[in-house]
């Protein structure tokens, strides 16, 4: 009805219609157009520039703006206005969204960094921060997995903590988002569609993130979505269609290779465990994956009412059988201004709606550990069909430590996850009556999520066939179990922004406001149950609700003088509920200055100099994420039902204190950065240079307890220091530029030096903590003073000088005391990349695009934990066989004595990759009011490493038989009418 009255009420009016081109007759996208007269009239181009428009018939001007363009008037002239914009000075006056309000680029005195659309990663993106992959420097995005709708762990100039968070503030059209896991999901911000995004904007220096005070140590990434648009209603409607397959296997033993080691090593017990079959468990396990993602979105205005709704539907197969993820996706956004211009209002709502069938990931595991030599089916029908390695002295029937089959470990486990988020919030701009030069703002928000789930194991599997036996001695299969939460997170903010142009050369700006947010979570809490109704465990309690809130007080000042000068001033004062009442306030002061260099007579009419400013600044941030929520004060919990108290012949649960620090308070990273923004030759090359240094200090480390002095053997407190210091290099270039052909080329390249300068109290500057082990085994990963985080702690593997192949257990003696022991292991490399690049290029010629994005890291390394299983006894049992891997052809290791914690297994896993390549067809008007776009695209196309494993792209820097991430072909379709 809405969409009805809005072309009635347009039918007074007559209709202008024409193109807008560059300065190569192309036809420009998404071009604002509104009547001069009647900001509230408006419309977009098309994705060929062309554009219709109600007016009212006593228009006489349209008014031309898009981003990178000279903003343009122009009269009306009969029925047909044709423009060519021309490119804005390396889009120095595009308006730049960043903390609490937005500023021009060419103003800009932090460390602050903008991708739009045009600029984002092609293909199956279910998550919005793949977008930007490879495109920012400073910014490392690491897929953690191949999952359908699996995250990326994100990091911002290095990590600033040890135990805290290091992941950025995520902020989504004004409102801050939480970090918190919603159950049933496979990642939280894949509840959010990446095709309603229109930017995103990267805050990495204290200057820029210090507005957002406690949360912004680890830099902050602004998410704005895409708007509503005056004029009649525009629809929008793109489809693609996907293929993944496993880009590369598993290096395990083939089936001969496995015979041969079995009839090399094996006794002939061993040896008749043997079958005939030659099963490749990978291929039994990975599929060609077909997915569709399909979106609607249509935007126009109701009268003095633009809006813009979408609609998207999501449905992704995993290359690993049986796994998938679907999503409805659905937005609103209303931005209506009213009252002469004096008030402005933006309302969003977005709401979505998930289910997943988690796919059981021990199935890669087990594909790679599985006897190759055994058939996917038995002749029997017990254990669902499925061969499985027999023992007739259990109770089961089953061999309790053999592997199980890993097709039955897909096929019956049945983990289905419900995921539903609603995020809504509306910002409201007045402009003063009375005083137009102060605004009052106030913007408040809610974020809800409800995440539910049951996994559930078929009665038949051999997982949990006979695993339970109750207190009245029955044996159960199968397993039941359900879980749930709620998150409910409230964000209100109010505050004043007075801007004044004081004279041709002074403008001030200062802003000045408070903030609140709380953060409810309510984990539900069930029993579980065997395959009927036996249950096999209980919960310690129904539920559990923990909660946190920050309050706010926050201020900014802006100061330009003659387009030459830039000074930026923050203050935040943050109190968290996580701290005790003398620790609970932060303090979190930044400022900066820019001195624009080509606004000096020397070179304001350079033809060669189009842009160069110097930029300095200084901040401080803080910490708050990551870590409890009560554990400043003791708190008593409930025992859980492995530690009851006997008294008499009942035993009970008991409530126990837990070990708490009341002195803990903020950790505090303080930045010093220095930029040059740089362009020349009409910003055909354009760019920046970064230094910065990041000082972390009041670091959160888990340093022991004597005894009797806490209720805790370990806590966190605040005794460590960490800094991060490094240079960021970003150029653009256009390389060819006519009429038919436009060719774009951005690099990016970052290094970054982290290093531990301090770990606990005594201020030891030999203080390690061994913090990741191998399946219960000793530590092979180590913070370290002097050293990055996450530095591996191992034995210096020696080797046999003929053969070049290491020696099983026969490591150097660090101290020459004779004796190898846990003295002599060393700190050698890490898992973080000392240098990671980034490189896009994007080629239009005519109708015709093509892009490709590459990126590299150098300098990291990963713990082959994989071919630790390569090794004699890890595949020779007594009453079973194990495939393994083929790292063992190399080495002949028995698999004895501590020989996992060789520097052998860390692997040089620096790397390249061609993430993406892209090519599109602009068809154009195929019919009256209906134009066509065509693409399609590869996704990992290739890797190229030294790196023996499946990938060297991994967070944590253990290769641990993940899921992997599959090479995937789309095609692509995109309708405007």
């Amino acid at each position: 009805m809405l969409l009805l009255f809005s072309f009635a009420a347009f039918a007074q009016d007559k209709v202008i219609t024409g193109r807008v081109t560059d300065s190569l007759g192309n036809g420009i996208a998404n071009v604002s157009i509104t009547v001069k007269e009647a900001p509230a009239r408006g419309t977009i181009t098309s994705s060929d520039g062309r554009y219709s428009l109600s007016v009212p018939s006593n228009a006489t001007t349209l008014v031309f703006s898009s981003v990178g363009y000279n903003y343009m008037e122009m009269p009306i002239s009969g029925n047909s206005v044709d423009v060519s914009l021309q490119p804005s000075a390396s889009d120095l006056n595009t308006v730049v969204v960043i903390g609490y309000g937005t500023v021009r680029k060419k103003d800009l005195t932090g460390s602050v960094a903008t991708v739009n659309s045009k600029d984002f990663q092609k293909g199956v993106i279910t998550s919005p921060e793949q977008l930007i992959a490879g495109k920012v420097a400073g910014v490392s995005i690491t897929p953690n997995n191949g999952a359908p709708g699996s995250g990326s762990t994100i990091r911002i100039r290095g990590g600033s903590s040890l135990n805290a968070s290091n992941d950025p503030l995520i902020v989504i059209d004004g409102m801050p988002l939480s970090n918190s896991e919603i159950s049933g999901a496979p990642n939280a911000l894949a509840l959010i569609n990446p095709n309603d995004i229109a930017s995103f904007t990267v805050l990495k220096d204290a200057s820029a993130t210090a507005i957002y005070g406690s949360r912004a140590s680890n830099g902050v990434i602004i998410i704005t979505t895409k708007k509503g648009q005056t004029g009649k209603p525009k629809f929008s409607f793109t489809t693609q269609v996907s293929a993944a397959e496993l880009a590369k296997k598993f290096p395990v033993l083939s089936p001969t290779q496995f015979r041969n080691l079995v009839n090399t090593y094996g006794d002939a017990n061993q040896k008749a465990l043997m079958g005939s079959a030659n099963t490749d468990w990978q291929d039994e396990i990975y599929r060609t994956a077909i997915s569709n993602d399909n979106n609607l979105s249509v935007s126009g205005s109701f009268k003095q009412l633009p809006y813009r709704l979408s609609a998207g539907y999501l449905n992704q197969n995993g290359i690993l059988e049986t796994g998938y993820l679907h999503r409805i996706s659905t937005s609103l956004n209303l931005n209506p201004t009213l009252l002469d211009n004096h008030l402005k209002i933006d309302f969003n709502v977005r709401g979505t709606f998930s289910k997943t069938r988690f796919a059981n990931t021990g199935a890669v595991w087990g594909a790679n550990q599985f006897d190759p030599t055994q058939p996917v089916y038995s002749k029997s029908n017990r254990y669902g069909g499925y061969w499985e390695r027999l023992d007739p002295n259990t109770v089961s029937g089953l061999s309790s430590l053999s592997p199980k089959n890993p097709l039955g470990l897909l096929n019956q486990q049945h983990h289905i996850g419900n995921a539903n988020r609603i995020i809504t919030n509306a910002a409201i701009d007045y402009k003063l009556h009375f005083f137009p030069d102060l605004h009052a703002i106030a913007n408040a928000g809610y974020d809800y999520s409800n995440g539910s789930g049951d996994e559930v194991w078929e009665d038949s599997a051999a997982s949990v066939y006979k695993s339970f036996t109750a207190r009245d001695g029955s044996v159960h299969s199968g397993s039941r179990r359900h879980y749930e939460s709620d998150i409910n997170n409230w964000f209100s903010n109010f505050y004043l922004n007075y801007t004044k142009s004081i004279d041709s050369k002074n403008r001030i700006e200062a802003m000045a406001g408070v903030e609140y947010q709380d953060y409810l979570t309510t984990h539900h809490y069930f029993k579980t149950y065997a395959g009927d109704t036996a249950v096999t465990s209980y919960p310690q309690y129904p539920f559990d609700k923990p909660a946190n809130r920050i309050m706010s007080f926050l201020g900014r000042v802006n100061y330009s003088y003659n387009n030459i000068l830039f000074f930026t001033g923050s203050f935040r004062r943050d109190g968290s509920s996580r701290f005790a009442p003398e620790y609970r306030w932060g303090n979190f002061p930044s400022g900066a200055i820019a001195w624009s260099l080509t606004e000096l007579s020397g070179l304001k009419n350079s033809k060669t100099v189009s842009n160069l400013k110097l930029r300095v600044s200084y901040g401080e941030t803080g910490q708050q994420d990551g870590i409890g929520l009560y554990d400043y004060i003791s708190y008593y919990d409930l025992s859980d039902v492995k530690a009851q108290y006997q008294l008499g012949n009942t035993f009970y649960q008991m409530y126990r204190p837990g070990g708490y620090y009341a002195n803990r308070k903020w950790e505090q990273t303080a930045t010093t950065n220095i930029g040059i923004d740089y362009g020349f030759f009409d910003n055909r090359l354009s760019g920046s240079l970064e230094f910065y240094y990041k000082n972390t200090t009041d670091l959160l480390n888990q340093i022991t307890q004597p005894a009797f002095t806490n209720f805790a053997n370990t806590i966190v407190a605040n005794v460590g220091s960490m800094e991060n210091k490094g240079v960021e290099i970003t150029t653009n270039i256009t390389p060819v530029k006519s009429r038919n052909l436009l060719w774009d080329l951005s690099f990016n390249a970052t290094y970054n030096k982290n290093k531990i300068t301090r770990l606990d109290i005594n201020d030891d500057p030999k203080a390690i903590n061994q913090i990741a082990g191998i399946g219960g085994n000793g530590g092979v990963i180590a913070n370290a003073v002097g050293y990055e985080r996450g530095t591996f702690y191992m034995f210096k593997q020696i080797y046999d000088k003929a053969t070049g192949k290491p020696i099983e257990n026969l490591y150097e003696d660090q101290n020459r005391d004779g004796i190898i022991n846990t003295s002599d292991l060393i700190l050698f490399k890490s898992g973080i990349p000392k240098w990671f690049f980034g490189f896009s290029s994007n080629v239009n010629y005519k109708k015709w695009n093509a892009a490709l994005t590459m990126r590299a890291n150098v300098g990291n390394y990963v713990y082959n934990n994989v071919a630790t299983n390569g090794a004699i006894s890890k595949f020779l049992f007594t009453s079973y066989l194990a495939n393994q891997s083929s790292d063992v052809l190399n080495t002949s290791f028995q698999g004895i004595g501590n020989f996992y914690q060789s520097n052998y297994y860390v692997q040089n896993a620096s790397f390249l990759k061609m993430d993406n390549v892209n090519i599109g067809y602009n068809v154009g008007r195929i019919s009256k009011n209906l134009d066509l776009r065509l693409n399609a695209s590869v996704q990992n196309v290739f890797t190229v490493t030294k790196y023996n494993g499946l990938d060297p792209e991994l967070s944590g820097g253990i290769d641990n038989n993940g899921y992997p991430r599959p090479r995937t072909f789309t095609i692509g379709a995109g309708l405007d009418f």
